[in-house]
């Protein structure tokens, strides 16, 4: 069939809706006839019927068929330069394809872009033929026609973002679908003239809309169709909610999530109004907060990730539950994007960094994170750069603003801190983490009675460790999921009394929080957080902190208990947790006195000397060559590395060189017994020639 008679049959098959096969076809026709039509009125009339042709739109298939026409023009846009290109080459040969140019076939199908069609349906168009000649380092435009293409993209998207009564709103989906293939390719010039201000709202509705993320309703359908299979969970990969969720991956936008929240990252960033600003971080706060309403409904937020292997069938283990957490972190990505764009903004934005707004912008952000936690703290989801400047950024905002950080933290306060009792949720375990991780950062701006209310009291809760299984559910929660929570509380308390102004609280709660560090090390705080956790303790009592004259000889006291300990602590070497050196092997023996040397630069200098001594004779006590030597070298590295102020580090050095501390330390060689030996060898060994003094005898000279 000729060119010219395929056109004339198309343009007619355009007329009415067909079966998907015949659909199909024409879609093929209508590729073939753009890759070879020679007449440029011919291309246009062509691209003006397609964009009003009942028998493409008037199927209701939405972002199928904007997909197909973005495709079919990328694809034409190939042959088409592919067939310039050939034809270059072979200057003797008939011209392949059409004919046309690059230049001449782009300009032909931008005229076919008229009123009769929509200009949402324009970007379509336009940017399909921008990224079949553009993308993959093609090049096919020259400079002028590359950026008439870019410009006709920016004027489509913004006559189709902007709101003109009484035409009804452009469909966000497509506009959106567009862009997402267009945009990495338009020049930062091109960028400059997009209406990010109607953009947003656009962008946020295509992102959880029904073409794009359905508010979330894909995790709600999902606990209908998991069923009990021998006393385990099993959700079959042939659901229906599994299904869906394939189905919902392959959608052109979700499978592009990630170009679509980089595009919203740049619209945030380059938007003149802030007020679009606040109300897209609100939806993405009620998103977040739906999908974690979701998840708790499901059964499946009831297992703990240590026990999955017992409660999940195989086929749930290695189908379909790996696909929805992959699903899920792909959801978390795209979000903290957005997110890292909107605090990014509040740094620099004169109404959003106002201090009555910067504190509000922090705290809705901390409230999304909160509500994705449950993805982010899966398997380190969440370590990654952008995550971590949100999270901290976010933090370091709030925590100059005491009244909103108070406010903040009550409003996520666990339900757990007036109980006192480990809840058997493992979803309502992995919040508490979220909000003891988050306290941490905050006591600086609070005052004391917020300290303890919101810090201390939900903290205690994870000090007081049981010696029992802490429930029936919990019976084979592992350390590796327990420890961070442990850690957590700890490292709460500790920010709490590290605070000037806790001084009288720092009083009273240092020998519960003593007592509490001692039971809880080996069995539920690593190494790393048992050192840490006392060397603050010391530091905080001793000067200049104000609660050393209130505690004068505590922190004495409690370095006394770590050394009785040292020698009935166990031998075994414990196992390697995350965070701890590679290849450095602890006990709990050694750990205790690497404890006690981590301690000594913070020791007052009227008991700097003796604790020297003491703590080398401790040194000599830890069994085990490899970890004694690990004792010493850090023994060392405290004296060399800087730890020590001007004062103690010539005490130090003194003590080292000539009394004895260098032979008590490698040798294992007690201060005295060195002394002693000294004087023995000063009596035995003499000058060759000397005469011998009998004891008892004198001089008759």
């Amino acid at each position: 069939m000729s060119i010219d008679r395929l056109l004339t049959t198309v343009l007619q098959l355009y007329q009415d809706v067909h079966d998907d096969a015949r659909t199909e076809q024409l879609f093929g026709s209508t590729a073939a006839l753009l890759a070879n039509l020679s007449n440029p009125l011919n291309l246009s009339l062509l691209t003006s019927q397609l964009l009003i042709a009942p028998a493409l739109w008037g199927r209701r298939d939405g972002m199928r068929t904007c997909y197909r026409i973005v495709s079919i023009f990328n694809t034409a846009a190939i042959h088409v330069r592919r067939n310039e290109l050939e034809s270059a080459k072979d200057k003797g040969q008939p011209r392949a394809g059409g004919g046309l140019g690059s230049d001449a076939w782009a300009a032909a199908v931008l005229k076919g872009a008229d009123d009769q069609s929509g200009r949402w349906q324009h970007l379509l168009v336009f940017s399909g033929v921008l990224m079949g000649m553009e993308s993959g380092q093609r090049h096919s435009l020259s400079s002028s026609m590359r950026a008439t293409v870019e410009r006709a993209v920016v004027t489509a998207t913004n006559l189709a973002v902007r709101s003109r009564e009484p035409e009804p709103p452009a469909p966000s989906g497509p506009v959106a679908l567009a862009l997402n293939y267009a945009f990495p390719l338009l020049s930062e010039s091109a960028r400059a003239g997009l209406d990010c201000d109607a953009l947003v709202p656009v962008a946020t509705r295509a992102m959880f809309g029904g073409d794009g993320l359905q508010d979330g309703l894909f995790l709600a359908s999902i606990d209908q169709d998991v069923r009990q299979s021998e006393q385990k969970f099993m959700w079959s990969e042939n659901a229906p909610s599994h299904l869906h969720l394939q189905q919902l991956e392959q959608r052109p936008l979700i499978s592009g999530l990630g170009p679509l929240s980089t595009l919203l990252a740049h619209v945030v960033q380059h938007a003149r109004d802030s007020s679009v600003v606040l109300q897209l971080q609100d939806d993405l706060v009620a998103f977040t907060a739906r999908l974690l309403q979701h998840w708790q409904a499901s059964k499946l937020s009831e297992l703990d990730i240590s026990e999955e292997d017992l409660f999940l069938t195989p086929e749930t283990l290695q189908t379909t539950w790996p696909g929805l957490w992959q699903f899920l972190k792909k959801v978390m990505y795209a979000i903290v994007a957005v997110l890292q764009s909107i605090i990014a903004r509040s740094l620099l934005d004169r109404h959003l960094r106002h201090p009555t707004v910067a504190p509000t912008v922090a705290t809705k952000t901390l409230h999304a994170l909160r509500n994705l936690y449950f993805i982010s703290s899966r398997n380190g989801s969440d370590a990654f750069q952008v995550y971590a400047f949100t999270y901290l950024t976010s933090l370091d905002t709030l925590s100059r603003h005491g009244p909103p950080a108070a406010a903040f933290l009550r409003s996520i306060l666990p339900p757990s801190a007036a109980s006192t009792t480990i809840p058997p949720h493992p979803l309502h375990r992995t919040l508490d983490l979220f909000y003891l991780n988050t306290a941490e950062h905050l006591p600086l701006h609070l005052p004391p009675h917020d300290c303890e209310a919101l810090i201390i009291q939900p903290a205690t809760t994870y000090l007081t460790t049981p010696s029992t299984p802490l429930s029936s559910n919990q019976m084979t929660t592992t350390r590796k999921t327990m420890t961070p929570l442990f850690e957590a509380a700890h490292s709460a308390v500790l920010a709490c009394l590290s605070c000037p102004h806790n001084a009288p609280l720092t009083a009273a709660l240092v020998p519960f929080y003593a007592d509490a560090l001692f039971a809880s090390f080996p069995a539920h705080i690593s190494p790393r957080q048992f050192r840490l956790a006392f060397k603050t303790i010391i530091q905080i009592l001793s000067p200049p902190f104000a609660v050393t004259w209130e505690q004068a000889e505590l922190g004495e006291t409690l370095l006394e208990m770590v050394r009785f300990r040292v020698r009935g602590a166990g031998r075994g070497v414990l196992p390697q947790g995350e965070g701890e050196g590679e290849g450095q092997e602890v006990s709990e023996q050694s750990v205790l006195v690497l404890t006690l040397v981590d301690a000594l630069p913070f020791l007052g200098v009227g008991i700097f000397e003796e604790w020297m001594g003491l703590v080398a004779a401790a040194v000599g006590e830890v069994v085990g060559e490899r970890l004694r030597e690990g004792v010493r070298r850090r023994f060392w590295e405290v004296l060399v590395s800087g730890e020590m102020d001007v004062e103690r580090a010539a005490i130090a050095a003194a003590w080292w060189g000539t009394k004895g501390g260098r032979e008590a330390v490698l040798f294992g060689k007690g201060v005295g017994q060195y002394h002693q030996q000294q004087q023995h060898q000063e009596e035995e060994f003499m000058m060759s020639g000397a005469l011998h003094v009998e004891e008892g005898r004198e001089s008759k000279l």
